[in-house]
């Protein structure tokens, strides 16, 4: 689910970027906020950072330490995304194996769907393994799925994860499962 959250971060610049007449562009500190959030790049509690979507206010700059670095307090609104039970979400398929499918869905590189959780589908192996019912639809790598996530993770920091959300999902019932969007397999005439 998306979301707008007021959030302070402190912005370190070095002194030496300050102009003759003392003063920061503040094109640079709007940059450095940018490149802190990029690298911190979610919270367990606000989710993924996707965008800053107001600057409310920069605050007056104070000496952080001997090297001259300058500190700035900055007030701003950010849209965040953060899985939640219960919602319904759409990912694309990108690895398909016998224990289930592995969804990409915005921000989130591991949403997981058990064959268990998919019920009247079927398991085919082969070159390019896929998922099946009796009604045609088909999960396979490219596929976008809907789905009802029932259960959220974090890792906080993993054997190659950080900051990560791990989302489980199911298919199953009214307009969960694989989707046709407009334009992806219409003929056009």
């Amino acid at each position: 689910m998306f979301f707008e959250v007021e959030m302070l971060r402190d912005v370190a610049v070095p002194s030496k970027l300050m102009d003759r007449n003392g003063l920061f562009l503040q094109r640079y500190i709007v940059t450095r906020l940018l490149e802190n959030l990029l690298s911190e790049k979610a919270s367990r509690d606000l989710g993924y950072f996707l965008a800053v979507s107001t600057l409310k206010s920069i605050r007056r700059g104070e000496s952080v330490n001997e090297s001259g670095d300058v500190s700035f307090r900055i007030l701003f609104e950010c849209r965040t995304f953060l899985p939640i039970r219960g919602e319904i979400l759409q990912g694309v398929v990108y690895a398909t194996f016998s224990f289930g499918v592995i969804l990409r869905c915005g921000p989130v590189k591991y949403a997981l769907i058990s064959p268990r959780l998919m019920p009247n589908y079927h398991y085919v192996s082969g070159e390019k393994p896929f998922f099946s019912n009796e009604e045609l639809g088909k999960i396979e790598n490219g596929v976008v799925v809907r789905f009802l996530v029932i259960g959220v993770g974090w890792i906080e920091k993993g054997r190659n994860l950080e900051k990560e959300f791990l989302i489980f999902g199911r298919v199953g019932g009214e307009s969960l499962g694989p989707i046709s969007l407009p334009g992806t397999d219409e003929i056009d005439l």
